[in-house]
């Protein structure tokens, strides 16, 4: 299932932060980082994908099922907040795929016995190697 979805302004909370790591005066000046936080239960997205969401065991969605994301690549707050948001789709999209079912087959009567064939001329070699006796 492909999810068609952009998340609607109002449902986007951001706040720049300071990014951490090397970039010199500008890391200090600058508040360049963005966190983004978005609330699975009060959003646009189909009831399945919200379901989905809040069952996933991901760190960046909270107990109380706010997804936080925190984008700090680019040194640009405007890239960073576009990063935030396509993460965000993507980890909706990663949800919306529905995993084949699998189905339980047994193997062929052939196959096993090629398998016990396999086994026991593999035992044949494994007993030759021990030691030699005069008999």
């Amino acid at each position: 299932m492909k999810l068609d979805w952009t998340p609607a302004d109002w449902e986007l909370d951001f706040s720049a932060i300071r990014a951490s790591g090397p970039g010199g005066q500008n890391v200090n000046k600058v508040s360049s980082a963005v966190h983004l936080r978005f609330d699975i239960q009060r959003s646009s997205l189909p009831g399945l994908i919200k379901e989905r969401l809040l069952k996933l065991s991901d760190q960046r969605i909270t107990s109380e099922g706010v997804v936080v994301i925190k984008a700090q690549e680019s040194r640009s707050q405007e890239q960073n907040r576009a990063d935030a948001v396509q993460r965000l789709i993507d980890l909706a999209q990663s949800v919306a795929h529905t995993p084949k079912a699998r189905r339980a087959t047994k193997p062929t009567y052939g196959s096993q016995q090629r398998r016990l064939e396999g086994k026991s001329l593999r035992s044949g070699i494994k007993s030759a190697r021990g030691r030699v006796r005069d008999e």
